[in-house]
């Protein structure tokens, strides 16, 4: 894999900040900078992915109900209820 040179402009009072905090990390900031532009773009792969699976189950949960597959929110209300009851008994609430 080849390199790249990027080329920025940014506030010298921060510039200057960036480089005293950088040696006080006895790390050079092109290090820093690589390790930040990996963090943001496989912050933005999470973010694509994460929105990826969101829009698959919304896009599910419409063909479900368009199909008729729907659960009456009764039966949900009963379900979560008991399900609440059950958590409160083995966390030792009484609530």
């Amino acid at each position: 894999m080849g390199e790249a040179v990027v080329t920025f402009e940014v506030d010298e009072h921060l510039r200057d900040e960036f480089v005293r905090a950088t040696a006080a990390d006895d790390r050079s900031d092109a290090q820093v900078l690589r390790d930040l532009m990996r963090d943001y773009v496989q912050r933005q792969r999470e973010a694509a992915e994460d929105d990826a699976w969101f829009r698959n189950q919304v896009r599910d949960g419409l063909a479900s109900a368009r199909a008729g597959r729907l659960i009456p929110g009764a039966e949900v209300e009963v379900h979560f209820a008991a399900k609440r009851e059950a958590t409160r008994r083995r966390l030792g609430g009484t609530e």
